[in-house]
């Protein structure tokens, strides 16, 4: 159902059974968000969080979950979750907490570019420095 829902709003949607399928796919391919259950039949929730940073470090890691504790949420909080739902949800609040992130996302990604940019500019004139400098 919210597979449905999220292609109806015009998100791409992979679905996985379980956390390892999921871990092998973000090798093969690069992935923006991450929907996560909580309790997965091969592992926790939080422990796919863990991995996931180590494959995608920039993936958006939402949590959804039919069993929140107050521990099940510091300890995602303390693993990187961008978005922490309880089930059951409203579809709207998901989709915009969704949105919220992917639009910090592509701001960290803008400024990301342009560090990148500026030290790409900073080299290549301190090396054209150096060679002037080399000629002398």
């Amino acid at each position: 159902m919210l597979s449905r829902i999220l292609r109806d709003a015009g998100y791409t949607v992979n679905c996985f059974e379980n956390g390892k399928d999921a871990i092998k796919a973000s090798y093969k391919e690069l992935y923006n968000i991450a929907l996560i259950d909580i309790q997965l039949p091969d592992m926790q929730g939080t422990e796919l969080l863990t991995k996931l940073r180590k494959t995608e470090p920039e993936i958006i890691k939402i949590i959804i979950t039919g069993h929140a504790t107050l521990d099940s949420a510091v300890d995602a909080a303390n693993k990187g979750v961008d978005g922490y739902i309880t089930k059951p949800f409203r579809a709207d609040k998901l989709l915009e907490m969704m949105e919220t992130q992917l639009r910090k996302q592509s701001v960290q990604i803008e400024i990301d570019e342009q560090k990148v940019a500026e030290y790409i500019a900073a080299r290549h004139e301190w090396m054209s420095n150096a060679s002037i400098q080399n000629k002398k």
